[in-house]
């Protein structure tokens, strides 16, 4: 099956719920990191609506279960169960139990917690730069974690939220954790996005034959989420005003979950794998950032930067003193 086979009428005002809208997930398992606010709220609800069972992988787990409540309450009979489980995506201590409790196959793993542009350099208890460290280290290490049991669903999935963010910076491999260059908030964050693409290249490549696709996307310009809790709003209005960020037309978070939901469970992206997605379609290459809207640059889908990033993650995750070698 073809991208093009995918419904001329999704595009970017389509909702989650209308990508849902006859699929049936009974007897499938997801895990949704992030899924106490936002997109990863409306993404859970989707694929619990057609009938999967789902995790809501969370920092804290009270806010995790208040969200499940409402949802058990507002979801319509028939859909799936929904849990709630702990997951800190910068304590690499937290992935490692939430993979090690884990048991059974997992049809769909939507990698789409985060962290956007905290104004002052941070790190992990592992020392690791936050945004590379969380939005990507921390991904690598819970789908590598979780791979047998992907590979065990006989035609798993897996979601790479990333971002338009990725334009602001290639994964800088030299200085991934900014010991050297001064820290920018912008291009830590192009530069974690970067990563998020380049990993869905990389699980693409190796994990074929596991019957596993992964592909990455954008969900857009979405004004009601945590994912800015940590920014500097005066320094967005500066950047926006300087012509540095150019930002497509705002979704609300119904919208911004609809690609996600299109790559965690449509048929008609059946087969694809190592692609990214905007819009609810695959996204055009761009060449250079300024102006730029939408599209996606060469580097985050180029092969060997996807290698070389899968050997670098793997050796900072065994270097992990919470993570066995």
């Amino acid at each position: 099956m073809s991208v093009s086979q995918i419904p001329h009428t999704f595009g970017a005002s389509t909702t989650a719920a209308e990508i849902i809208d006859g699929v049936d997930l009974h007897g499938r398992r997801a895990v949704v990191t992030g899924a106490s606010s936002g997109i990863g709220v409306e993404t859970a609800r989707a694929l619990a609506a057609a009938g999967a069972d789902v995790t809501l992988a969370v920092r804290n787990t009270d806010a995790g279960d208040r969200v499940a409540a409402r949802l058990e309450e507002e979801l319509p009979p028939k859909s799936g169960k929904l849990t709630v489980g702990r997951l800190d995506l910068a304590d690499r201590s937290t992935v490692e139990t939430f993979v090690a409790d884990w048991t059974g196959p997992l049809h769909i793993l939507v990698n789409n917690a985060g962290v956007m542009a905290p104004p002052e350099l941070t790190r992990t208890p592992d020392g690791r730069e936050t945004q590379f460290g969380v939005n990507h280290l921390g991904h690598f290490a819970l789908a590598t974690g979780l791979h047998p049991a992907l590979a065990a669903a006989d035609g798993a999935r897996i979601v790479s939220v990333a971002s338009i963010g990725h334009l602001f910076s290639p994964v800088v491999f030299d200085d991934l954790d900014y010991r050297f260059r001064p820290y920018d908030p912008w291009t830590s964050y192009g530069q974690s996005k970067t990563a998020n693409v380049l990993f869905a290249v990389g699980a693409a490549e190796r994990w074929a034959d596991d019957g596993i696709t992964a592909n990455a996307l954008m969900p857009g310009n979405i004004a009601d989420t945590s994912l800015a809790r940590h920014m500097d709003m005066q320094q967005v209005a500066d950047f926006i005003a300087s012509g540095e960020l150019a930002l497509p037309p705002q979704k609300t978070v119904q919208q911004g979950a609809a690609t996600s939901v299109l790559l965690a469970a449509s048929p008609t992206v059946d087969g694809i794998t190592g692609r990214y997605f905007e819009d609810c379609a695959q996204a055009e290459p761009v060449t250079e950032r300024a102006g730029a809207v939408a599209g996606v640059a060469p580097y985050a889908l180029d092969r060997e930067n996807a290698d070389r990033l899968w050997a670098v993650s793997e050796s900072l995750v065994r270097r992990s003193p919470t993570l066995p070698a």
